[in-house]
Parts: C-alpha cells; structure tokens; sequence
C-alpha cells in the first residue's frame, strides 16, 4: 500500500518534477493505487490502521492555507516560529507521528519521498529521518 499526504494534489500530478529528485523510481506516481490523506489526522488514522501494509510514504509539508505564508521566504528559524503559531498540523507533525509509531512498533519504515514545494519543510521532514 502507498500512503498520499497532500492537501490538493493528486499522486500523477507529482511525476511532472518529481524525477529530479527520486530519478527512475519516478513512475512510482503513476503505477498502481494511492492511499490519499489530505491532513494530519487522516494520515495519524491511515499509520494507525494500515502501518503492517504500507510500503511507500509521499509527503508534502504544506497541508492547510495557513503554512503557505510569505515567511516561509524570510528563512527557517522565522518559518519555524510562524509554524508554532498556528494550530493546523504540518507534513513535519506527520512525519514526526510516523517515525514515533514505527520506532514504539520495532517497524522498519516504508520507502518514503518528500515532494513538497517548501524548501524549509522538505529539508525538515527530511532532518526528521537522519
């Protein structure tokens, strides 16, 4: 099973950049079925219910109007402050869920792609699994 975090888009709209950064796994967007799960708490209910069955995670950052700020262009720490102001959960906030789930589980983790436009949160969501 293949887990789909995005706000709007849909997993082929993905295969049109996504290359640059996972190569000739690309196609994985447009090969079978995605789980799709627009916010934290579907995703939180997705990891719960399916953790033994997922193979993939695609995660973008940005998963509510209010993280598409202009201070996201002002730098990671300014970003980062914004973030802790608002009270709709992040890609960062699933991501951190996924890795506590599977590490309280003894789980290997899935194969997972961060896909997000927003620099600092990709480069969070990444940080999060070194």
């Amino acid at each position: 099973m293949k887990l789909f975090l995005d706000d709007i888009r849909q997993p082929s709209d993905c295969a049109k950049y996504m290359h640059t950064r996972i190569g000739a796994l690309n196609p994985i967007y447009l090969e079978g079925e995605w789980y799709i799960v627009r916010n934290y708490n579907q995703f939180c209910k997705a990891i719960d219910e399916f953790h033994t069955k997922i193979t993939h995670i695609s995660y973008d950052h940005d998963l509510a109007e209010a993280h598409y700020s202009e201070k996201m262009y002002e730098g990671g720490k300014v970003y980062m402050e914004y973030l802790e102001t608002i009270s709709e959960k992040t890609g960062l906030d699933c991501a951190k869920y996924m890795k506590n789930f599977y590490d309280k589980a003894g789980e290997e983790y899935p194969v997972m792609f961060v896909r997000s436009m927003n620099p600092i949160g990709t480069e969070n969501i990444i940080n999060i699994f070194k």
